[in-house]
Order: structure tokens, then C-alpha cells, then sequence
């Protein structure tokens, strides 16, 4: 999928929620990205490239960060990973009309469980996908294709579901995102 097109991809819509994420955690992942985006001296509507199987231009958006944001957001990783899940959450549902829909247990090489958007009231085997993410505060192409490789292998032991996977790594410094169906 290419287009020249830019999207808007609004982290505050997170303190929506999804069938997954309480509007609680959303808001929290919001915070997280707009910390890890600031971080990087971005401004606010700055460009976030996508590629791998989708390419796609987007202009995120997210609220002011505030001195109590930047102390409860003090752990650069801890915080990288949820930012990361916050983005990956909003170009899922844009890029693949997937939505979370329940986390995974540890040890099945993934995050989260994605299902349709329009079976959001009929959760139950509706999983139609698997979501691994990850992110990088601050790395190049090379940081990011290693990373993405690392993932792919990460979710290999549970290849026998027989469901796709995504990989959604994010890079905030340049920023950039790869987005890879396995």
C-alpha cells in the first residue's frame, strides 16, 4: 500500500480506549509518546514515515508535556516501549483496520492479539492476527532493520497458529516506523 497522501495520526485518541486498552492505559500511552516525541525535539504535526508492507506518511499530534510528565516518564526504555505501543495501536487500526483486542501471555513471542474492527462486540475467536512492537528512542535505518529482524525471529515459535504476524518497530529520533507482515 502506497500513497502520497498524509495522515494525521492523533496520539490522544488513545485516552479513548480499544478493546484491549482502558482509556486509562491509552491516556498513559498517549503521555509516553508525546515524552518520547518532545524527547527528540520534534514539534508538534511532525512526520512519521512508515515502511515495509504499508508506506505511508503520517503528521502526529499530541498534547503539551508538562514537568510532572517528564518525572513520571523518567525511564528512557520504560518508556520507549509504551510510546511504541501507543503509535504501533493507531497504525494498526489506520494501516490494517486491526484493533487490539487482548494482550498475550508471556512466552508466546508477541504482544497483543489483533481482531477487525467491526467484531469488537464478539471478541471471543476473533483473533485474526499477532502483534509484536517495539521501540527505539533514538538509532538509524540500520538500527531499526536489525531490530525488526530480531522481532520476526522473537514471534517464529508461535508461526503455528497459523495467523499473521506484524512487527511494528518506531524509531522517535528520526522518527520512522517499519511496519512488516510476517
Amino acid at each position: 500500500m502506497t500513497t502520497d497522501t498524509v495522515r494525521k495520526l492523533v496520539l490522544t485518541k488513545l485516552r479513548e480506549g480499544l478493546p484491549a486498552i482502558t482509556s486509562e492505559y491509552g491516556a498513559a500511552l498517549s503521555q509516553a509518546g508525546a515524552v518520547c516525541f518532545q524527547d527528540q525535539n520534534h514539534t508538534n504535526g511532525v512526520e512519521l514515515k512508515v515502511n515495509g508492507t504499508f508506506n505511508a506518511k503520517f503528521n502526529v499530534h499530541w498534547q503539551e508535556v508538562t514537568d510532572q510528565m517528564l518525572r513520571c516518564w523518567n525511564d528512557l526504555e520504560f518508556t520507549t516501549e509504551q510510546a511504541a505501543y501507543g503509535v504501533a495501536f493507531l497504525l494498526m487500526r489506520d494501516l490494517a483496520g486491526y484493533t487490539v483486542i487482548r494482550r498475550s501471555r508471556k512466552g508466546t513471542g508477541f504482544d497483543y492479539w489483533l481482531g477487525s474492527e467491526e467484531n469488537e462486540g464478539d471478541l471471543l475467536f476473533q483473533d485474526k492476527a499477532r502483534l509484536e512492537v517495539s521501540g527505539i528512542r533514538k538509532g538509524g535505518s540500520s538500527r531499526l532493520g536489525a531490530r525488526v529482524t530480531q522481532k520476526l525471529n522473537q514471534v517464529t515459535p508461535s508461526d503455528g497458529l497459523l495467523l499473521p504476524a506484524y512487527i511494528v518497530v518506531v524509531e522517535f529520533g528520526t522518527p520512522i516506523s517499519q511496519v512488516v507482515k510476517k
